[in-house]
């Protein structure tokens, strides 16, 4: 290219606003060019990874713009089946089924289970927009410690609770001095694989963490879809009609595990204030 070619073009690129590759460049996610090295004694996983990722991206152009960037620039938490970490990868990756399935990709998640002064369970309902799962109703906040400081703490689970606290702000608007991470009593852990769709699924060690608590509830549209408080037997009542198919209802995979595993009993111990009497965290479920 000539020198008077080159110059027009910086100019015409200048002039633009905002030009295709200005637009192009912006909607990039950081991923994509992040030189940042992960630690030598984990395995690397990379955005480049699969060779057909740059096709999936172009698939997943009308993917919400929200959704879109937290699924290439949030970093999950990589693990073996004993908890122990392995590395980590972006959202996107984790939640493709043909890679979890390739790689055997699992990763830490964690699931609030919020009850108000009336022991009652705080729901969502999952908005449409979001990649898995959309518009499922399932229990109050459920999402991921990401491959950072203060959510790689293993001790008394500290590293799930710093980001179950910063999710309840994220999806629902709970202050964090309404949920202090001192009040989150971890209950248990299962393993479980689920598919959303043909291309998205979860394959997580998910933290069980419950709190009890009054608090201010503004949801992030982008995240939520709606919320409820239920009480045991609207709980059952929800139950029926999602097994019965009734108002197109839909309970999430991992919270149908919980449900029929562990919360009621759980619940019990929410009503006698004995919370901490039913805690289990060194077993490791695995429940189909």
């Amino acid at each position: 290219m000539s020198s008077l070619t080159t110059i027009c073009f910086q100019k015409l690129l200048a002039a633009s606003s905002p030009s295709p590759l200005k637009s192009l460049i912006a909607a990039t996610p950081r991923s994509l060019y992040s030189s940042r090295p992960a630690p030598l004694t984990l395995r690397s996983f990379s955005f480049s990874a699969t060779s057909s990722t740059m096709g999936d991206v172009a698939v997943d152009s009308a993917m919400d713009a929200v959704q879109r960037r937290l699924m290439f620039e949030d970093e999950c938490i990589l693990v073996d089946e004993n908890d122990r970490v392995v590395g980590h990868d972006n959202k996107y990756n984790c939640h493709l089924m043909e890679k979890i399935e390739a790689e055997n990709l699992l990763h830490r998640a964690f699931s609030v289970f919020l009850f108000n002064s009336k022991n009652e369970l705080l729901l969502q309902q999952r908005s449409a927009t979001k990649v898995t799962f959309p518009l499922v109703w399932t229990n109050t906040c459920c999402s991921h410690p990401l491959y950072r400081e203060s959510e790689l703490i293993e001790e008394n689970a500290l590293g799930a609770r710093n980001a179950a606290q910063r999710k309840l702000l994220d999806e629902l608007g709970i202050p964090a001095e309404d949920v202090p991470v001192d009040q989150f009593i971890p209950l248990g852990r299962m393993l479980y694989k689920a598919p959303s769709d043909g291309k998205w699924g979860e394959h997580e060690l998910d933290y069980l963490l419950f709190i009890v608590r009054d608090v201010s509830v503004h949801p992030n549209p982008d995240e939520v879809a709606d919320v409820k408080y239920v009480n045991k037997d609207e709980l059952k009542e929800l139950l029926r009609k999602a097994d019965a198919g009734e108002e197109g209802l839909k309970l999430s995979p991992w919270f149908r595990l919980v449900v029929d595993n562990f919360l009621f009993k759980w619940w019990d111990h929410v009503e006698k204030g004995t919370l901490k009497e039913a805690a289990d965290m060194k077993t490791i479920h695995k429940l189909a």
